[in-house]
């Protein structure tokens, strides 16, 4: 039987169709799903993301050993509230998942821990490896499993949202500043924790609250004129905004300086040894390796993951493809050999169409970039 998140009735409720993702019950759409995309890149809309695992970690050395553990690099956060995209390699160098790592202080102490939040797709295999490794450094691991989490997004969220949070005047303030993460609401204990993160390229927050309260927030949100939208949407967002989906552009099988994210890896300081770090430094001093890029289908059709891309340097695939709502085009992310090409052709049906090679993102913050 699949896993349900405290909203699942909600869902149901609301019309929702459900369908089964990484093993848990999810809402797909409620309706059109070109409208929840449209709504959420123009206005406002929600999404369910409870299935996702929230894992805190405390102890002395806990810092040490996420820059051990993670491609990029902790140090970065000096400030408790600051939060870090980074892969978790192999010693191949092969992405085990993508994350947030989120760096925090208790309300009232001195006392700092980490948050992070791995894919609900990849829950059983990260525990297994993050566990034994961070025993090693003394860290303890707690998973979360009594919270809900919740992602608003679009250029609308932040206002809109921010009016559900109380003390108003205080509680607002924060909201709607330059913070990445914090504890809000309630009575400073901690009930609400905040992001300024998210996966569709506009702004918002995802929360967290205890599961016992999402239902609740569910009723309010809607009241407040943000509707919630489904995972079917949420791809389409996600991909016009060129962020990577694990299992489809990124697995243990390829390196994030094959799926647009060499940014992510952090090599300075040269002295900190994180895993899969030797075999990044060798494929970079090599090069030549696969890249990533953006598509754009000339003719009429709709780019689908695993297609046949040819390029003049050989042959690649797309990694994830759909229709564009944003662009009326259909977009898609490509691994493809190394080279200065800016013309291919996927084949289709047996039949090679034209596209163009663009660099992505595709639309953000309410508009095409194309």
């Amino acid at each position: 039987m699949a896993l349900r998140t405290p909203l699942y009735e909600r869902h149901v409720a609301a019309g929702a169709r459900m369908v089964d993702f990484g093993g848990w019950d999810m809402p797909v759409n409620y309706g059109s799903q070109i409208e929840e995309h449209h709504r959420v890149r123009r206005d406002a809309g929600f999404f369910d993301v409870s299935h996702m695992t929230v894992l805190d970690l405390t102890g002395p050395r806990t810092r040490e050993f996420l820059r051990h553990l993670l491609a990029n690099d902790v140090a970065k956060l000096k400030t408790p509230g600051k939060a870090l995209y980074s892969c978790m390699l192999d010693e191949r160098g092969g992405v085990i998942d993508d994350l947030i790592v989120y760096f925090l202080r208790d309300p009232g102490s001195d006392a700092e821990w980490f948050r992070v939040v791995v894919n609900a797709g990849t829950r059983a295999k990260d525990l297994a490896w993050i566990e034994p490794r961070a025993a090693g450094f003394g860290v303890k691991m707690v998973h979360r499993g009594d919270l809900a989490m919740i992602a608003v997004q679009g250029p609308n969220a932040r206002d809109r949202f921010a009016t559900l949070l109380a003390p108003p005047d205080a509680v607002r303030a924060l909201a709607l500043g330059q913070f990445q993460a914090a504890y809000v609401g309630g009575d400073g204990s901690g009930a609400l924790f905040v992001a300024r993160t998210g996966y569709t390229g506009e702004d918002g927050f995802e929360f967290m609250l205890p599961a016992t309260e999402a239902p609740a927030m569910f009723e309010r949100l809607v009241a407040a004129g943000i509707p919630p939208a489904g995972l079917g949407a949420r791809d389409t967002l996600r991909l016009e905004a060129a962020m990577n989906l694990y299992g489809q552009d990124m697995d243990e099988k390829v390196t994030p300086l094959e799926s647009g994210l060499a940014w992510t890896v952090a090599l300075e300081p040269n002295d900190r040894g994180f895993i899969g770090r030797a075999a990044l430094e060798a494929q970079k001093a090599k090069g030549g390796h696969r890249r990533l890029v953006g598509l754009v289908l000339e003719d009429k059709g709709v780019l689908r993951g695993h297609m046949r891309v040819v390029t003049p340097a050989g042959d690649g695939e797309i990694t994830s493809g759909s229709f564009s709502p944003t662009l009326e085009k259909s977009i898609a992310l490509a691994r493809v050999p190394a080279g200065g090409f800016d013309r291919v052709e996927v084949e289709m049906r047996g039949k090679l169409c034209p596209a163009r090679v663009v660099k992505p993102p595709f639309a953000r913050h309410g508009k095409a970039l194309l």
